[in-house]
């Protein structure tokens, strides 16, 4: 598990110990794998991720990699995501992985490729570089991620919360398939055992709106009145400089989010949910996700936990 620290990944890990998988956990060398609380019930390796030797050490002798390691923000991010990828994936052909399974982030339809932001490119090119290691490849692509410390999460209950009146820019109207994280789980554990093919699934949840109705609709389930005011003529750059002004996760991420507020980010299928799935698997309504996420369930995905980033101010003290 590449990224064990990070939002999925410590979500994930649990999820693969409790279904009896013997699982090692990649952390930087610097990081305190202590402070979660299943980090006794795996194998804790450090790993650098553009450390060709850090990562062949962390890979030899496994099955399957997750790979869940994205650099959002700075000027090299994508620089970064490219060598990351290729030497993940030489080490894991090297070591003779089996599988691998990535996050991605969904490509909407464009005429232009160049139409589409770093962040998304970046997703895209990485998981092309991970296909074309010749290993069986899965690559899970999102939209927004519901719950408590998920990045977009935070961005729009921290703009919400924060915002008594909200500036809407009028290119800001594209649609937004969100999916809860438990739901997202559920489909990276289902992603280890699929047969078939190399191929990517679009996952998202039963509801598709626009970004300024997901505001709405968190200020409705939070009890919050926010005023929407559409503004004309914003540029993207100043929307990602006041948004990272406003809120608490790092700017270079808002920015690199922002640029990609203006396509429609929406499933192209649902095959996800037959082929990841387990049977009888309901999705997570989004009113449910928004509730749960503000909830203080410790064993809930959605909720906060300790081992959150302090940007996710709603964390548990």
């Amino acid at each position: 598990m590449t990224g064990a620290s990070g939002y999925v990944g410590g979500r994930l890990i649990p999820l693969l110990v409790d279904e009896g998988l013997q699982v090692r956990a990649a952390f930087l060398p610097d990081e305190d794998a202590d402070r979660f609380p299943w980090s006794d019930r795996v194998e804790v390796v450090r790993m650098d991720a553009l450390d060709p030797d850090s990562v062949a050490s962390a890979v030899d002798g496994v099955d399957a990699v997750y790979y869940l390691i994205h650099g959002m923000g700075g000027d090299d991010f994508v620089a970064k995501d490219r060598q990351s990828a290729q030497i993940l994936a030489q080490a894991a052909r090297e070591a003779g992985v089996g599988r691998l399974v990535y996050l991605s982030g969904i490509v909407p339809d464009v005429d232009d490729q160049d139409e589409l932001s770093d962040h998304i490119t970046s997703r895209r090119e990485v998981e092309q570089i991970l296909t074309d290691s010749g290993i069986h490849t899965v690559a899970l692509r999102a939209a927004i991620l519901l719950g408590s410390a998920s990045t977009s999460y935070e961005i729009v209950r921290q703009i919400s919360e924060r915002l008594p009146v909200q500036a809407i820019p009028t290119w800001m109207d594209s649609r937004v398939q969100p999916i809860a994280v438990d739901d997202a789980l559920a489909a990276l554990v289902g992603a280890l055992s699929v047969e078939g093919s190399s191929r990517s699934y679009d996952i998202g949840g039963p509801e598709v709106l626009t970004y300024a109705e997901l505001l709405d609709r968190f200020a409705a389930d939070a009890d919050i009145d926010r005023k929407q005011v559409k503004v004309p003529l914003v540029p993207t750059a100043v929307v990602g400089k006041l948004t990272g002004l406003i809120t608490d996760v790092p700017a270079p991420t808002v920015e690199a989010l922002v640029e990609s507020l203006h396509h429609d980010m929406v499933a192209h299928e649902d095959d996800f949910r037959a082929d990841l799935l387990a049977d009888g698997h309901r999705l997570t309504e989004l009113d449910d996700a928004l509730r749960r996420a503000r909830g203080d369930d410790p064993d809930d995905p959605l909720a906060p936990r300790r081992t959150d980033p302090e940007w996710a101010s709603s964390h548990p003290a």
